[in-house]
């Protein structure tokens, strides 16, 4: 699952979830996951007196809530939210044991790796939920994991490493450029029939 939301004039909230199983299987996870990240995420962050980082850990564990309650028990799902504030160039975001983040820079690319465990396996589960800046012309590159373990021939797998040379590599003209540039890699890549779930999302900070 992936959703985007705009929560305030001046914040977005993003989320992707990679559920285990198999989609058709799972929609009922699904969709509580998705109400909550919708309903929750407005209301949390569209206060005034917002604390970004208290907002984020309580909306993970809301989800978190819902995925076990929907599921009957234990239902383990990564998921990767955060919040992009667009006047500061922040994020504020929670890595649930899903695929790093990547942040490509005047720097370099430098990931934003796991604050805590999957949701969906332990009902009070904490996790920490930093806040990192992106510069005037940086973006931000999620994927989810079916890009990463996307086999091409033989059993070699894609890779977090190739996604990595690909935001390297390209031209940082627009979100819709990059992920297409990701999604083309993967294609040429595997050379035959759809990997289960690719997903790419990206948002580039007006240089």
């Amino acid at each position: 699952m992936y959703d985007s939301i705009r929560v305030s004039p001046e914040r977005v909230l993003v989320g992707l979830l990679d559920v285990a199983g198999r989609r058709e299987n799972n929609r009922g996870i699904l969709t509580a996951a998705q109400d909550v990240f919708r309903s929750v995420g407005a209301e949390l962050f569209s206060r005034s007196d917002l604390n970004e980082a208290d907002a984020m850990t309580e909306l993970n564990h809301r989800i978190n809530r819902a995925i076990i309650d929907a599921s009957k028990g234990v239902h383990s799902c990564p998921a990767f939210i955060a919040c992009y504030h667009e006047k500061f160039g922040t994020l504020c975001y929670t890595n649930a044991g899903h695929t790093p983040g990547l942040i490509r820079d005047r720097a370099g690319i430098s990931q934003l790796g796991s604050t805590g465990l999957p949701l969906g396996l332990f009902s009070h589960a904490t996790t920490d939920a930093p806040t990192v800046g992106l510069d005037k012309g940086a973006a931000f590159l999620l994927v989810s994991r079916g890009v990463v373990e996307c086999s091409g021939k033989g059993s070699e797998e894609f890779g977090l490493e190739r996604v990595q040379r690909v935001l390297a590599s390209v031209q940082l003209t627009s979100a819709h450029a990059l992920c297409a540039s990701v999604l083309k890699a993967v294609g040429e890549f595997t050379a035959g029939p759809m990997c289960d779930d690719r997903t790419a999302l990206a948002l580039v900070r007006a240089s």
